[in-house]
């Protein structure tokens, strides 16, 4: 990729570089008559692993991380339809995120034995796919996603990326100006910010620029509430990696968890991280993320 601001080169570590500038192959797969996009990096003969973006995100919120997992991994992260570049439906639901999971497993040529690493909302959907498809995937790690105790109130932010309301703008350095993370946080890696703002904008017919997402999802999507029971269900290897200052995830989440999940399973708090964990703190996320699936 173009290296957008030369005069901060200092300030951007090689990794990042390294990372970024490992080209994947651009694949589709349908799913109920739309195109379900995903970025794939070959590895032959090596273990598979999906990653899956949350809410109003898309798959190259994982550039600078999956590259840097090929010496063992080989690594496919897609789009969720209504965002990234995948199509757009009139209805959105877990039952067809879960198949569209599963299809691009398929098109990747990723065995029973693979691993799935998803980040919040994407989370849920790859619980919903381990219960629809129970032999479809061995492995799972959570990142910063999980199910409220039902005593606790809803996040006083919605899991909105960039806004909820329909934006054009004029051009893209202001459109890039209003890139926000939500829940509301801090990011102290600025270049991982701008490169993903750099990534999540498209052209927009008769001018302007709009965020990568379906502006209807939110309307548009059903059957979105975490359920106890799929997670009273899952037999997947599983794994959890959150933030230690998220505000989407608690000790009170985690303990429920583990009342609901049957077997035992490790989960990591990372220092110096919020929802956002894998931003926030990239190096420490691959690092654990290696351990974590030394485990399974």
């Amino acid at each position: 990729m173009a290296r957008w601001d030369q005069s901060s080169k200092p300030s951007i570590p090689d990794w990042f570089w390294a990372a970024v500038e490992t080209q994947p192959e651009s694949r589709t797969v349908e799913v109920e008559e739309c195109d379900v996009a995903y970025r794939f990096y070959p590895a032959p003969g090596k273990p598979g692993m999906l990653f899956i973006h949350g809410m109003n995100a898309h798959s190259r919120w994982w550039d600078f991380i999956a590259p840097q997992l090929l010496d063992e991994y080989e690594i496919a992260a897609m789009d969720l339809t209504g965002m990234g570049d995948s199509d757009y439906r009139y209805a959105y639901d877990s039952q067809t995120y879960a198949r569209e999971i599963v299809a691009v497993l398929d098109d990747a040529g990723f065995d029973s034995h693979c691993s799935v690493v998803a980040h919040s909302f994407g989370g849920y959907q790859a619980v919903r796919a381990a219960n629809d498809f129970p032999d479809r995937f061995a492995n799972l790690v959570l990142v910063d996603s999980g199910i409220r105790h039902p005593d606790d109130p809803p996040p006083e932010h919605a899991m909105m990326m960039m806004g909820q309301n329909a934006k054009v703008y004029p051009d893209k350095e202001t459109a890039l100006q209003r890139f926000r993370l939500q829940p509301p946080q801090p990011c102290n890696n600025e270049y991982i910010m701008q490169y993903i703002a750099r990534n999540s904008l498209v052209a927009v017919e008769g001018g302007g620029w709009a965020w990568k997402f379906d502006d209807d999802l939110p309307s548009a999507l059903q059957d979105a509430e975490r359920k106890p029971e799929e997670y009273e269900n899952l037999h997947v290897n599983l794994g959890l990696i959150y933030g230690q200052n998220s505000e989407l995830f608690s000790q009170r989440t985690l303990d429920y968890m583990r009342q609901l999940i049957p077997t035992e399973f490790t989960a990591i708090g990372i220092a110096d991280a919020q929802h956002h964990v894998f931003l926030d703190q990239p190096l420490e996320f691959v690092k654990q993320l290696r351990l974590l699936c030394a485990e399974f």
